[in-house]
């Protein structure tokens, strides 16, 4: 195997805080590894690292020689003053300038601009780039090229930042929650792209069905040491359990030998032999082991919940626009107990603002939202909440409360309370800009829940949590005897919790569909598929009809002749476009093929000009 990458007895702190220590691990050319651990423990730090914007406290890091390295980071550094395809292109210039010259040329009808053009695009192969380039913006859902850098969300920054590091198809390529501001579809996508990708992988994700589909390998951090697994999620979570199970069964094997020890200790002559002092090593050396007990590492969620009454929220003919923008168009449903309702649909198509309506934060244009008496809200949002970063973590939960009423009845401290959130005692008095981003949400978490809401509103709950806690907040969901309602693009999160959706399909129109995420996901392909079966039968009898009627009047025999076919010579064409951009993105093709085909992909955007130039000419006689 060739190394790509070296880490050798790394370790960080801050302040007396240690991350982790003596970490030690390499990755080999084609692997695709997953880096996992609790919120806290260091992953993002790690990989800060790696990619060079941070220095260890100790230890090595080695890559082999010449690699190109890529990294997308949680919150990518971009180029304000730049525009998109700017940014894009930053590490390409003269490819860029290629590419523009060339759509200049095409804007402006000229044939010696576009002759030269042409000339400058092949001499620099920029016909694939540019194929690629457009094809992972197209993807990500980012159309407006010109678009300033200033002027985008957070979301939309971080797409930009992938569709950049993606392009520049790095040999070893370090994600950070790539999956974090996609849709669903966007997600599903990047799955393929990243399988087929000759790039060797390292990444930071929460999404699990991304993580089993991508990876080949993880990665565990735990206890400031490194487990490596050579598996997918799915083969982690059987071997970690494995693991820790031998772990428990050896601690407890300790503290049982560890008191014959005691007591032989406490009986010990003081004239030390060499024997006796061997056996005072291993009795202090059983002791360090009987002590390893985990920090109450199988979170629970257990928190009582308000009464619910019968009436709970009944909504009718709920209307919402933002000037030409429809959100909800004569919407109506009644609530029941228990109700688990996952929400979906692209980005800007409302699914937050429909979170904000029923929880008041705005109001409806028209229509009513009846809430009952006793429904007591919890709204995680998807922002968070703005803590005071100079108060200390137990600070932030007393202020809600001193004790916390259990599912059982019983109470607890908040400091109890906290430990049982994996925030043990020693960090209490954390001031909060101290803790990590995914800790913060893990607060904000805590904040939510020991409110007793009977009714829970979870936006976005998945981003920055690690895999460990929502394995634990599925749980807890799945019993909650109130309603719930997830707006989330974690698939395997939703499979888990809903047993219905809302599907936010645009211009105002909401779908209930009757079960889970992969249900529905089976049932749009199906759907789609069904569709696209029946459009191009309609469609090629009416461009018929239209043809007879108009060309036998105000076209010559051979003119007919030429725009018949020229409308299948330019159908063909683009068929064949289609196929290879599909198949140099595929990340399959050996270079010969992928230049071969890249060239080709230009020769066809030329003669695509041609007709279609010819085929309007043709048409304004129609």
């Amino acid at each position: 195997m060739i190394s790509y990458l070296q880490v050798e007895k790394l370790k960080k702190s801050f302040g007396d805080r240690v991350l982790f220590e003596d970490i030690t691990f390499g990755i080999d050319k084609d692997q695709k590894v997953a880096l996992v651990a609790k919120n806290g423990t260091g992953k993002t730090t790690l990989l800060n690292i790696i990619a060079g914007k941070d220095s260890p406290d100790e230890g090595k890091i080695t890559f082999r020689r010449d690699i190109k390295i890529g990294f997308l980071e949680q919150i990518p550094p971009l180029n304000n003053n730049h525009s998109i395809i700017d940014e894009v292109f930053h590490a390409s210039t003269t490819i860029k300038n290629a590419i523009i010259e060339y759509n200049k040329a095409i804007d402006a009808k000229n044939k010696d601009f576009l002759a030269e053009a042409t000339e400058q695009m092949e001499h620099l192969q920029a016909w694939d780039y540019e194929v690629k380039v457009k094809q992972i913006l197209t993807k990500l859902k980012i159309n407006q090229y010109d678009q300033s850098i200033k002027n985008l969300s957070g979301g939309e920054k971080k797409r930009v930042a992938l569709a950049k590091v993606l392009i520049e198809e790095p040999d070893l390529l370090l994600l950070d929650e790539p999956t974090n501001h996609l849709d669903l579809d966007m997600i599903e996508w990047l799955e393929n792209y990243l399988k087929n990708t000759r790039s060797t992988l390292l990444m930071v994700t929460h999404d699990r069905y991304f993580l089993d589909r991508v990876c080949n390998e993880i990665i565990e951090m735990d206890n400031s040491q490194i487990f490596q697994y050579k598996g997918n999620y799915s083969y982690f979570i059987k071997k970690r359990d494995e693991r820790l199970n031998a772990e428990e069964a050896q601690v407890e094997k300790a503290k049982n030998l560890l008191r014959k020890e005691e007591d032989w200790m406490r009986r010990m002559p003081k004239a030390r032999t060499h024997k006796a002092k061997f056996r005072i090593d291993n009795f202090y050396e059983l002791k360090d082991v009987a002590a390893n007990t985990r920090n109450n590492d199988e979170m629970q969620i257990n928190v009582q919940s308000s009464r619910m009454g019968k009436k709970i929220i009944h909504i009718k003919n709920l209307e919402k626009s933002f000037d030409d923008t429809v959100i909800l168009k004569k919407f109506s449903y009644n609530f029941n107990r228990g109700e688990k309702i996952g929400i979906v649909g692209d980005n800007g198509t409302g699914k937050s603002t429909f979170l904000n309506l029923i929880t008041g934060k705005i109001k409806p244009d028209s229509g009513s939202i009846d809430i009952g008496k006793t429904v007591v809200f919890g709204y995680y949002q998807q922002e968070g909440i703005k803590f005071n970063e100079n108060q200390r973590v137990i600070d932030v939960v007393q202020e809600i409360a001193e004790v916390v009423t259990l599912g059982n009845g019983k109470e607890m401290s908040v400091k109890e309370f906290l430990n049982f959130f994996l925030f043990p005692y020693d960090m209490h008095y954390t001031p909060v800009y101290k803790l990590s981003g995914g800790e913060k949400r893990r607060l904000y978490l805590v904040t939510v829940l020991m409110r007793k809401p009977n009714f829970l509103i979870l936006d976005e709950p998945t981003n920055d949590l690690d895999i460990m806690t929502l394995a634990v907040l599925e749980e807890y969901l799945a019993t909650f005897d109130g309603c719930v309602i997830i707006v989330s693009h974690d698939r395997y999160f939703m499979d888990q919790v809903v047993s219905h959706l809302f599907v936010f399909k645009g211009n105002g129109v909401v779908k209930d569909f009757p079960g889970d995420y992969s249900q529905f996901r089976e049932w749009a392909i199906k759907t789609e598929k069904e569709r696209k079966k029946e459009i191009p039968s309609i469609s090629k009898k009416e461009k018929s009809e239209k043809q007879k009627s108009t060309l036998k009047t105000k076209l010559s025999f051979n003119e007919k002749r030429e725009f018949e076919q020229l409308e299948k010579e330019i159908e063909a064409l683009e068929s064949e476009k289609e196929q290879l951009e599909k198949e140099i993105s595929s990340g399959k093709l050996k270079s010969a093929d992928l230049m071969n085909k890249s060239n080709r992909v230009g020769e066809i955007m030329q003669l695509l000009d041609i007709k279609s130039d010819r085929w309007l000419e043709l048409s304004e006689f129609l």
